[in-house]
């Protein structure tokens, strides 16, 4: 069986390469982190969800989906959520505001990985 990381650096350079495997426009990784550092994990989750109902391409909602996905189990991982909504994970978390701004600090880090991921992609070709 694969082991975890337990360096969260490491675990969160993860989650942005899983991010940016779908996503091909930069674009959306910065719409995310200017409402996580302005708002919070909450209303960035919730822009996503927002997003995703009034994209008319598939693709798009795919994307919007997939960081939903992928976020919420590297949250429930590192802080041992339970259930399988993201905002709901989001609410779990704000019951403790270290935590709550922890979650925070990560899903940033996590954004920021995924934007310099994309654009190793694009300079390979």
């Amino acid at each position: 069986m694969k082991e975890t990381p337990t360096n969260l650096e490491i675990r969160c350079a993860k989650l942005g390469c899983e991010l940016a495997e779908k996503v091909k426009d930069e674009k959306v990784f910065n719409e995310a982190l200017a409402v996580l550092e302005e708002q919070g994990p909450y209303a960035m989750f919730l822009y996503l969800k927002a997003r995703q109902k009034y994209l008319k391409a598939r693709q798009k909602r795919e994307v919007a989906d997939h960081v939903e996905k992928k976020s919420l189990a590297f949250l429930k991982e590192v802080f041992g959520l339970s259930g399988d909504d993201i905002l709901e994970a989001v609410k779990e978390l704000s019951t403790d505001l270290d935590r709550l701004l922890f979650a925070r600090d990560l899903m940033r880090t996590a954004l920021s990985y995924a934007r310099y991921h994309l654009k190793a992609k694009a300079e390979r070709g």
